[in-house]
């Protein structure tokens, strides 16, 4: 772990709020990942279950959370477990985190060992009425791998087939989606990381330069401002690749007169930051793409303008769309019968805006959250609008993450250049 250690009130405020959403005499669940085979003897680097992360900080495999509030024996009531340390295992793969260590990072006080685990559970069981049992509900869910969630789900139901189940992702969904101050001060971390990063590609960037090579500058300023590394894989599009929303080839040059969009961002202490800016590879804009880019950017404030507490994300998508809609007539893109004839299935604008506009953000990058009811205050999401003409070969987004307050939202990323005024002084003094 690079990041310096994170307030475990975090993690406790985390715990307390999913307690309190708990039924009378249940018990919750929750285990860490699986360690993925690669090829041979060689696994995957390993990635924490986000909704146990979520509840105790703790980025190891074989951990577990346990959660009984109204378990008798008042020293129960909430257990990390943890996998034993192993000499020889941690002569291979490292150090595993001691029982004391554990605790500052969690707050978690009753801390068992894995192998203990069994002895203790049955107990626990036998007592509750209730299991709750966690499940991937994420909307962008794709994958049909069985991950070790759903096999103890089927564990618990085959031994203990009396009992009462629930779904804890339902209570996560609603939990994670609003986000503490806590968690929005990690969050700003790792957007400042982010900042930086970009402002040294201002610099950086030149005809001839490769994408790979700005992929590399990134990689090395996030991991030298102790980023756990980028929150996903960055694109770096330059030219026409922009028009491909998540081409991660990286593997062009860079031309004169070509703009790049680039989406990235610093993933710190585990939670997350999503940046998209678009640059002219020259470090000049020509009069056309300043044109577009200036539309582009008045969408972004457009958005930002109306995404606040009481809207619903499909009612904030529809007023994005008819915003698009007159922009696009405006830089020539549509004309008046284009809009007049448009099938309200398949809007005219989405020939040039074929994605949707915001996405909560959090220990995931799309993060758990609703898409039906109304945003609430505390969520954190993006908003990228973006522009992509295949007959121009250009491709231009502009994205700033947003905490929702009561009377609107915060730009978290307020400080990062963002007009191209900005962005051309910037890139003048490389």
């Amino acid at each position: 772990m690079r990041n310096l250690p994170l307030n475990p009130k975090l993690f406790i405020e985390n715990r307390k709020r999913f307690v309190a959403r708990m039924e009378p005499n249940s018990i919750a669940i929750f285990n860490s990942n699986d360690e993925m085979p690669l090829n041979g003897d060689a696994i995957y680097p390993f990635v924490q279950n986000a909704d146990l992360f979520w509840l105790c900080g703790i980025y190891q495999e074989d951990t577990m959370v346990v959660l009984f509030p109204d378990n008798p024996d008042k020293d129960f009531r909430e257990v990390l477990v943890l996998t034993r340390p192993n000499e020889l295992k941690e002569k291979w793969n490292g150090f595993r985190l001691r029982k004391n260590e554990a605790e500052n990072i969690s707050g978690i006080k009753n801390i068992i060992w894995l192998d203990e685990l069994e002895s203790y559970l049955q107990v626990w069981i036998h007592l509750a009425d209730t299991i709750y049992l966690n499940t991937n509900e994420n909307d962008r869910k794709s994958s049909e791998i069985e991950t070790r969630d759903y096999r103890y789900a089927h564990y618990l139901k085959n031994r203990f087939p009396g009992h009462q189940y629930r779904r804890s992702a339902k209570l996560m969904r609603e939990l994670r989606e609003i986000k503490t101050a806590y968690e929005v001060e990690v969050m700003s971390k790792a957007m400042d990381i982010t900042e930086k990063t970009f402002r040294h590609l201002l610099g950086f960037i030149h005809p001839g330069v490769m994408e790979y090579e700005i992929e590399g500058e990134i990689w090395k300023y996030f991991i030298s401002n102790r980023a756990d590394g980028p929150a996903y894989g960055s694109i770096i599009a330059s030219g026409d690749n922009a028009r491909i929303l998540h081409y991660v080839n990286n593997n062009k040059e860079c031309k004169n007169g070509d703009l790049i969009l680039m989406d990235f961002g610093a993933c710190y202490g585990h939670y997350n930051a999503d940046l998209t800016r678009t640059v002219p590879v020259n470090g000049k804009f020509s009069r056309r793409q300043k044109e577009v880019y200036n539309a582009c950017l008045e969408l972004h404030r457009y958005c930002a303008s109306i995404l606040k507490p009481g809207i619903t994300v499909n009612e904030y998508h529809s007023k994005v769309g008819d915003k698009a809609t007159a922009l696009f007539q405006k830089i020539g893109l549509l004309t008046k019968t284009d809009v007049k004839n448009e099938d309200p299935k398949n809007r005219a604008y989405r020939k040039y805006l074929y994605h949707g506009i915001s996405h909560h953000l959090g220990v995931d990058v799309h993060d758990l959250g609703t898409k039906t009811e109304a945003v609430k205050t505390g969520m954190v999401f993006t908003i990228e609008p973006g522009i992509y003409i295949e007959e121009e070969k250009m491709g231009i987004r502009i994205e700033n993450n947003y905490w929702i307050t009561k009377s609107g939202n915060k730009d978290l990323m307020k400080s990062i250049p963002i007009t191209a005024e900005e962005i051309e002084t910037l890139m003048s003094k490389k």
